[in-house]
């Protein structure tokens, strides 16, 4: 068996006031996603975040707007053999249109009822979704 290579990221949880989860698609691809991207090298999971919302949504946060959730691995949805290694962060208060920039495609508030309908990341569909949604 073969190892799967790691890419690690660090990604963003954000529901507005509605219950609608914040997702992205990024260009040509099919899956939609938390908002983020990959750690550079001697980059922080934080400082990646940061860097990676100013990117793609224009969206400036400081890092105490960050709220750490955990790791969480699971496969790669846009790089086949891919293992994610995923630094997620809770961002608060987010009110207002994001437009996406750089390789973002689309931007979407989706509510629950919503999340059937489209093509889900792994780690979103499997991980996320339930951490965020699940019964209390």
């Amino acid at each position: 068996m073969v190892d799967k290579k790691k890419i690690h990221i660090a990604a963003a949880v954000i529901v507005d006031d509605a219950g609608r989860l914040l997702l992205v698609r990024k260009r040509n691809t099919s899956y939609f996603m938390q908002p983020g991207g990959k750690l550079d090298a001697g980059e922080s999971p934080e400082s990646a975040l940061i860097r990676e919302l100013q990117e793609e949504l224009d969206f400036v946060i400081t890092p105490g707007d960050l709220t750490p959730l955990g790791q969480f691995t699971d496969v790669a949805a846009n790089e086949p053999d891919h293992l994610l290694v995923a630094d997620i962060f809770r961002i608060q208060n987010v009110s207002g249109e994001l437009q996406p920039a750089a390789e973002i495609e689309e931007v979407k508030w989706v509510p629950p009822a919503d999340f059937d309908s489209l093509m889900l990341a792994p780690l979103t569909e499997k991980q996320i979704i339930p951490l965020v949604y699940a019964p209390v």
